[in-house]
């Protein structure tokens, strides 16, 4: 069993490249660059062939299998890289991975990127097969001395010099938000380079990434703040934030709320189910808004709106995915 933080996992790949990751999260800069570490490290030991499924409604699990018994014209080692929008990967899924890990097959890497996981899903037999042979890696948001930390290694990756001040004025800038993060610390290189920066320096350049904030777009439209949840997707826009980074924080909130509803229709205590999905004071009283406001019929509605925007993005459907997103937040507002 191998079960590594993030910023542990480079030196595990430069000691041993496992032959199955699964990573599971739901902050996606890490989810992303823990991905691409993984990728880049494969593709310099020889996997130079890499084949990606999405595990979305209707995927043919016996795709996996065949990609991974099937040989290359030139016998390459190859990545198979499975993405799955649900945690959940089903019946047959789960079986399948199973099988994989029972055989895993030569010159194959396995990279599987999904949602947080829930506790029990820890325990069912698919992960432990993964657990067998494979790494785990587990993405929490980070906050308080963690987000601190993150910061102060990836401004000294960017080869920058902020003093300890500047890097606490700048965790509370942008309030967990690492995708901001990140292009704050870009646009402190660009202004000062390798120069030492000072918590005033920090606070004059760095914008209150607060202001338009993705997850301050979804705290609105789950709280039903139709008027303010607009205002705050056309800032978005305006201020040229990737439309995938809003899909992903609003399709994420909404399978949320249709897994704790669902948790709880089932019978389960509404307190221990918050406590189970890690939410906190703050996040328990918008989770209960949203779930008060909204029903199951609509929140499966926006699910498939959040997927039309998606593909609307990736050019597989016509129209304006901003419109589309648009349509999603006023549907969220509901009764």
């Amino acid at each position: 069993m191998v079960r590594l933080k993030p910023e542990q996992l480079e030196n595990s790949l430069n000691k041993k490249i496992a032959p199955v990751y699964l990573i599971t999260g739901d902050e996606p800069l890490q989810l992303g660059e823990t991905a691409d570490l993984i990728r880049k490290v494969a593709k310099k030991a020889g996997y130079d062939t890499r084949e990606v499924f999405s595990a979305e409604t209707g995927f043919e699990w016996n795709e996996l299998i065949v990609a991974a018994d099937s040989l290359s014209l030139f016998a390459d080692k190859k990545i198979l890289d499975l993405r799955m929008p649900s945690a959940k990967p089903g019946t047959e899924g789960a079986k399948v991975l199973t099988e994989y890990c029972k055989r895993v097959p030569d010159d194959t890497l396995l990279l599987i990127t999904l949602p947080k996981l829930a506790s029990a899903s820890l325990k069912t037999k698919w992960i432990q097969a993964i657990d067998q042979v494979g790494v785990i890696i587990q993405i929490w948001p980070l906050d308080g001395a963690a987000l601190v930390q993150w910061l102060q290694r990836r401004a000294q990756s960017r080869g920058l010099q902020i003093e300890q001040e500047g890097i606490k004025a700048l965790a509370s800038r942008i309030e967990g938000n690492l995708l901001a993060a990140s292009q704050e610390i870009e646009k402190l290189y660009i202004l000062h380079g390798t120069a030492a920066i000072s918590k005033q320096a920090v606070e004059d350049a760095v914008a209150d990434s607060a202001r338009f904030d993705v997850f301050k777009l979804t705290d609105s439209v789950l709280t039903g703040r139709m008027t303010r949840s607009v205002k705050i997707l056309n800032g978005l826009k305006a201020e040229g934030l990737a439309a995938p980074v809003v899909v992903w924080a609003l399709a994420r909130e909404i399978r949320l709320l249709i897994n704790i509803k669902t948790a709880i229709e089932q019978g389960q205590n509404k307190e221990a189910v918050f406590k189970s999905f890690r939410l906190w004071d703050k996040r328990k009283q918008i989770i209960n808004a949203a779930l008060s406001r909204l029903d199951m019929q609509t929140l499966h509605k926006a699910l498939l709106l959040s997927g039309k925007a998606d593909r609307q993005i990736k050019g597989r459907e016509q129209g304006d995915y901003w419109e589309t997103l648009l349509q999603l937040c006023l549907l969220l507002k509901a009764l």
